[in-house]
């Protein structure tokens, strides 16, 4: 796609979602990146009903890997795997408390040889928890991006990095950010709104 009509598209998108920003509930890294390990298959107003009782009993990195796993798996019941995203957050817990001395780290790496944290959580973490300019690509990035026409690619690592090579760098996190809040809002899987779309005229889809 033209460079021009990528900066038209997301200056068209940033306009429509000033709002736009990381919809989980969390006060500081370590919540964050608990709260994304569970947002996986999971919508983030589910993980935000589960998350303020989880994290009343279990504030940081050491309470939380001195938990029983059956216990935090009662409190997080309400998402989807809850059993295994609780055997993965008490061992990413472990982890951070064994290895990190309690912190999450900021260097990709180190993130994603945590359990239970992938591509998509540390990119998340690095952009909202540390500043950094990321692009994770979830369910509503892969699809807006792709149907629109911003990038034409079959999987989500491919992607992410024709999403890198077309946006500019300064501009990474932000359109994340509003790429989900149009897939959630407008351009949803099944029905999607053309018709009230901010970008309809640049869409492929409607070329």
């Amino acid at each position: 796609m033209d460079k021009k009509i990528v900066k038209k598209i997301l200056d068209a998108l940033d306009n429509e979602y000033p709002e736009a920003k990381c919809a989980l509930d969390h006060v500081d890294v370590f919540q964050l990146i608990v709260a994304v390990a569970l947002s996986a298959q999971t919508t983030d107003v589910s993980v935000n009903k589960v998350t303020p009782a989880l994290f009343a009993a279990y504030p940081d990195a050491a309470a939380l890997a001195a938990a029983d796993t059956a216990d935090v798996a009662e409190l997080i019941r309400t998402i989807g795997m809850y059993r295994t995203k609780s055997k993965n957050i008490v061992a990413m817990a472990a982890r951070l408390r064994d290895d990190f001395g309690g912190q999450v780290p900021n260097d990709y790496d180190s993130l994603v040889s945590l359990p239970g944290v992938g591509r998509k959580t540390a990119n998340v973490v690095l952009s909202v928890g540390f500043g950094q300019q990321r692009i994770a690509v979830d369910t509503h990035v892969f699809r807006v991006s792709n149907r629109i026409g911003l990038v034409h690619e079959k999987d989500v690592l491919k992607t992410e990095l024709a999403l890198m090579d077309c946006i500019p760098e300064s501009r990474w996190s932000r359109t994340h950010h509003s790429l989900i809040f149009h897939g959630r809002n407008c351009c949803t899987a099944r029905k999607p709104k053309c018709e009230e779309c901010c970008i309809q005229e640049f869409c492929e889809k409607n070329l």
